[in-house]
């Protein structure tokens, strides 16, 4: 299990992201080797639970694409238990520029927080602006939960990251992360997601794979794609329409 030794993490950098059909995710990863290495994790399970308001009020302004968008996870790597960490974090995009705040903690002190008894750390900067955005929105409540099977890479004497997810899918029932790993697929099979995280420009090495190997970038969400999929489903128009 992925445990940080700080419990509290604040991340700004960009994010861009790619989708990759099974035959794009073999070159790429063949074409990584001397550049990047799997981190120590290997191939890990993750569940993200999205907090938001009853009407939907993060996800629906999301998708308007603003210049200014945020959102609350809870994210567990692997099934949590009421005493294994799991992960509440605060993300925020303001032009182009991902700002993350994250905060190591359990499912009991979680409820507790958005039950609103109290904070969800020992008080500092992140725990005032999670407390805010809690008040800020007022009731929140899972919404959705996203699992993917990730493998993330690291550039040994650089700071450049980047994750493959495969099998992204969802479910809107059975919101918690202690059951199983199961959900509906949001790509077609053997299709994934590379996100590549940046402080500053690429790399031109990385750069040139992309070009070469066709790999174009989108601008996919799994929220908000698991949340179209869902408002699809319940106008009776499909998945196929989105």
């Amino acid at each position: 299990m992925a445990v940080v030794e700080n419990p509290i993490v604040v991340m700004k950098r960009y994010e861009l992201k790619y989708m990759l059909s099974p035959e794009q995710q073999d070159a790429f990863r063949r074409r990584l080797e001397g550049h990047m290495k799997v981190d120590q994790f290997g191939l890990t399970s993750i569940a993200s639970l999205y907090y938001d308001t009853p009407d939907y009020r993060l996800i629906s302004r999301s998708l308007e694409k603003p210049e200014f968008k945020e959102k609350i996870r809870l994210r567990s790597y692997g099934l949590a238990t009421e005493s294994s960490p799991v992960f509440l974090e605060l993300k925020r995009k303001a032009y182009g520029i991902v700002y993350k705040r994250r905060v190591q903690t359990t499912l009991p002190l979680v409820k507790k927080f958005f039950d609103g008894e109290g904070d969800i750390c020992a008080g500092g900067q992140i725990n005032r602006e999670l407390t805010y955005f809690r008040d800020y929105y007022g009731t929140l409540v899972p919404s959705c939960l996203i699992i993917y099977d990730r493998t993330a890479f690291f550039e040994p004497d650089g700071d450049l990251r980047l994750t493959i997810d495969g099998d992204p899918r969802y479910r809107t029932d059975d919101l918690t992360l202690t059951r199983d790993m199961e959900g509906i697929s949001l790509l077609p099979e053997g299709y994934s997601i590379l996100e590549i995280k940046v402080q500053e420009a690429m790399p031109m090495w990385l750069t040139e794979i992309l070009s070469e190997e066709k790999i174009f970038k989108t601008s996919f969400s799994k929220y908000g794609t698991a949340y179209a999929y869902q408002m699809n489903s319940i106008t009776g128009r499909g998945y196929n329409n989105v």
